[in-house]
């Protein structure tokens, strides 16, 4: 996709409303978004996940028991947008 954010590598971590609301406009202006779903977590009608997820890439990982995994995403990405309670991150060691 070219956009004024070609080239910018996004992973969004899960949640509602504002998470992915603001990588569906990353991804309208060209990043390359990548969201991480918790592999049989809660799901949103049809059509507001195929808006919400517009041009994203969806990967199904559980971050506790691959957490390797989500530290090789986190470090090759330009933004981490986390939905979580504060220190969330932290504890999985993604944090500030």
């Amino acid at each position: 996709m070219t956009g004024p954010l070609a080239g910018v590598r996004v992973i969004e971590l899960g949640g509602i409303g504002p998470g992915p609301h603001t990588g569906m406009v990353l991804a309208d202006l060209g990043a390359d978004v990548v969201r991480m779903r918790r592999p049989g977590g809660l799901t949103m009608p049809a059509e507001d996940r195929d808006l919400l997820h517009r041009g994203k890439r969806i990967v199904d990982l559980d971050i506790k028991t691959h957490q390797q995994t989500l530290l090789e995403l986190v470090a090759k990405a330009d933004v981490l947008l986390d939905c979580f309670r504060p220190g969330t991150c932290e504890r999985l060691g993604i944090g500030p």
